[in-house]
């Protein structure tokens, strides 16, 4: 079947996907879609599954249960095809250190069938876009953390797939790169190119279309960024500034009307039930355990307040 002729609701399509590792459930009954051209957000904590339902996904490891398929190949009964229609890029950059640029895009433009003019022509439309030129004979393990990152990129896409799984790509790289690399992400998004990104870090997660956050193997929240922030956090969310934490934030925990509490930078969020507490009484009720409280104030919420929320739900409701 030709990419082309799917719907877009089919492009990446998960019923129920599931992997266990002897009695450990990594991923448990996980089911979404991405629709071509989506730039589709996979975030959770660390151990949460993300990289074993990509690794699902790219037809490296054979589910336990579900089906999946990925631009209309089946992940367990056609894994070569799947590879051969995706991308995918690790979390760590997986080149060849010691060979060159040019020497890099030669390997892995023959792994994916590239020859001839057609090699030529991709090679140099990725140093282009990885803005490597001048730097073709250069070893790869010399090169920046950013030009490596988008080396490793172009080799992804050398072969124009249609649909590219990206697993932390960003990590170890500055913030202005890594507004670069989703410039780039945005722009194969916007040419139909279907994206599926596991990051660790909220401001990149707004720019995805829709985000699926799981915790402990399971897919506990699916909506766009605006959606997740307002239905995740059913509490008004007050934002302190101590003088000194002393020791530290348990007292709080004790506080009326107060369901979570976490450290966020140097400051405190504390969620509180509707109405319960204003800045004034919160400011009040933290100086009567002691604490000096240089300033509180009701604030928005964050992507990364959704997520803390929905983590900490989630928590409650495995051990509970």
């Amino acid at each position: 079947m030709n990419m082309t002729d799917l719907p877009n609701s089919a492009v990446i399509d998960v019923i129920g996907l599931t992997k266990t590792f002897g009695a450990f459930t990594a991923v448990d009954k996980v089911t979404f879609t991405v629709a071509r051209g989506e730039v589709f957000g996979f975030l959770g904590p660390n151990g949460a599954g993300k990289s074993t339902t990509i690794r699902m996904l790219c037809g490296l490891l054979r589910p336990t249960g579900g089906t999946a398929s990925v631009g209309g190949h089946d992940i367990g009964s056609e894994p070569e095809l799947v590879r051969e229609t995706i991308g995918y890029m690790s979390q760590r950059f997986s080149l060849y250190k010691d060979l060159t640029v040019a020497e890099n895009l030669s390997f892995f433009g023959g792994v994916y069938g590239l020859r001839g003019a057609r090699l030529r022509d991709r090679s140099a439309a990725v140093v282009a876009m990885a803005d490597l030129k001048g730097m073709e004979d250069r070893p790869a393990g010399m090169l920046s953390g950013a030009h490596q990152q988008r080396l490793a990129l172009g080799c992804a896409i050398l072969h124009e797939p249609g649909i590219l799984f990206l697993d932390e790509p960003t990590s170890g790289v500055d913030p202005i790169s890594r507004r670069h690399f989703w410039d780039l992400i945005q722009d194969m998004a916007a040419d139909g190119v279907t994206i599926l990104v596991t990051t660790h870090f909220m401001d990149e997660a707004e720019f995805c279309g829709r985000i699926g956050f799981i915790s402990g193997g399971r897919l506990v929240a699916l909506d766009t960024p605006t959606r997740l922030k307002h239905d995740a956090v059913a509490e008004d969310l007050f934002e302190l500034e101590l003088h000194a934490f002393r020791e530290g934030i348990e007292p709080f925990r004790h506080i009326a009307g107060a369901e979570a509490v976490t450290y966020f930078g140097s400051r405190i969020h504390m969620f509180c039930r509707r109405g319960t507490q204003t800045a004034d009484s919160l400011k009040q009720a933290a100086g009567g355990l002691g604490y000096g409280v240089r300033s509180v104030a009701g604030i928005p919420v964050t992507l990364e307040d959704a997520f803390v929320r929905l983590a900490q739900k989630q928590q409650t409701h495995t051990t509970s």
